[in-house]
């Protein structure tokens, strides 16, 4: 991971990596997906933690595959030690809040509410990290969010304990957003990604010690697929961040939600309604957008002043 981050860097420099990184951020996203969708199926029997637990420690195994000495001594002197923690902690309370209002919360309600991440990643990008954010990035991630709520169809969301725990769950994770972008200029990727999971080995350690269920021999594969997925879609979107500012990738996000109609039709032959077909042209209309945006910007850049 750490050679191909290199080459990345190395190959994409100037105004084209966005669009490069819009492209690392739209594989990665898809691949969160299937283990996304894993997740929620095991959840009805596994504690959430143990699921996460699971899924850090195949990735943490990856890292130190792949990495060897150079990356723990890279891991030990970087000094980015205190946001590298604290992204960590929140990411942690973000996944185990949406796992546990995935519980009970109705897809719709839960996809809907957790898509207003998106927004409040514009909202910070200015203050935070000093990003312009223009109307056109508005415009996108405004149509992406009207296409999950035409999609999703939330009919008859009420305020629980659940919507709460996903409306946390979108906040926080709209914070690590943030907190990746900041990060992502100053250390590498899989530095990045051993340090997440370590902190969520650790803390999901504590909470299986707690309360454990022994996995059955077919739902191990299955944790297997999440920590495989899960650890290099974590590598593409942090790569991804390296790229893009916060408040375009907040857009790019939108495309999970394509990717999870897709897998419902290949893997369950799920045939989405009408409203899903109108919501998936919003979101890609969203992302077209987005794209003309940023080569538009693109040209002007390379176009000589006059």
């Amino acid at each position: 991971m750490a050679r191909v981050a290199r080459h990345l860097r190395f190959t994409h420099s100037g105004r084209d990596h966005v669009l490069f990184g819009i492209a690392l951020g739209a594989v990665a996203y898809c691949l969160f997906t299937l283990p996304d969708a894993t997740a929620k199926f095991l959840v009805t029997r596994l504690p959430v933690w143990e699921v996460l637990f699971f899924r850090s420690l195949f990735i943490i195994a990856v890292c130190g595959v792949v990495g060897r000495t150079k990356l723990l001594v890279r891991a030990l002197a970087t000094p980015l030690k205190g946001p590298l923690a604290l992204r960590g902690a929140i990411t942690l309370l973000a996944w185990l809040a949406y796992f546990t209002a995935a519980k009970t919360l109705p897809f719709a309600q839960l996809t809907t509410l957790y898509f207003g991440a998106p927004i409040l990643v514009m909202i910070m990008a200015a203050p935070l990290l000093g990003e312009r954010v223009s109307r056109a990035r508005w415009s996108s991630v405004g149509l992406g969010f009207a296409g999950v709520v035409i999609a999703a169809d939330p009919g008859g969301l009420s305020a629980s304990y659940a919507t709460a725990l996903v409306i946390l769950a979108a906040a926080l994770w709209a914070y690590a957003v943030i907190l990746m972008r900041q990060i992502a200029t100053r250390e590498s990727s899989i530095v990045q990604v051993l340090y997440q999971n370590l902190f969520f080995l650790a803390g999901s350690g504590v909470l299986c010690a707690i309360d454990w269920t022994t996995p059955t021999s077919g739902e191990l594969p299955l944790l297997l697929v999440i920590g495989i997925c899960g650890g290099i879609g974590q590598f593409l979107l942090m790569e991804a961040a390296r790229h893009t500012p916060a408040s375009v990738m907040a857009t790019v996000e939108y495309s999970s939600l394509l990717w999870a109609f897709v897998l419902g039709f290949a893997i369950w032959g799920d045939i989405p309604a009408v409203s899903v077909f109108m919501g998936a042209a919003a979101i890609i209309a969203s992302g077209g957008l987005l794209v003309a945006m940023e080569r538009r910007a693109q040209r002007a850049a390379r176009e000589p002043a006059t």
